[in-house]
């Protein structure tokens, strides 16, 4: 009896890893511009879209097909932190969550385009 590729990865229900250490950097990164500079926003910030990257990966985890909240929570930081970034040309934080979460879009991107790739 052969398993198809899809079958494997459905009865496996693979963790996404990745997004959950996005998310946990993403919310210590807001905990730590608490620490540092006392800001509240930073913090707040943090939590909220390092806590739905979190319920991204979740989602991903229980469906690889449901990246929706993963791909908008990654690809509005890219925006934002990206905008921070080439306003203040400071590496850290807007630099590197600019960087991270283009890579985020990326490996959504990709992972979407080989899901598409096995389905035809």
């Amino acid at each position: 009896m052969r398993s198809s590729l899809k079958d494997i990865l459905k009865a496996a229900r693979m963790t996404d890893w990745i997004g959950y250490g996005y998310a946990a950097l993403i919310a210590s990164g807001g905990a730590m511009g608490y620490v540092k500079a006392r800001s509240v926003p930073s913090l707040a910030a943090g939590l909220i879209f390092g806590g739905t990257a979190a319920v991204g990966a979740y989602q991903i985890s229980q469906d690889p097909q449901n990246i929706w909240v993963s791909l908008v929570t990654s690809g509005a930081l890219a925006g934002v932190m990206g905008k921070r970034f080439y306003s203040s040309r400071k590496v850290m934080p807007a630099g590197l969550i600019a960087a991270l979460s283009i890579l985020m879009v990326g490996k959504l991107g990709v992972g979407m385009l080989l899901q598409k790739s096995q389905e035809s």
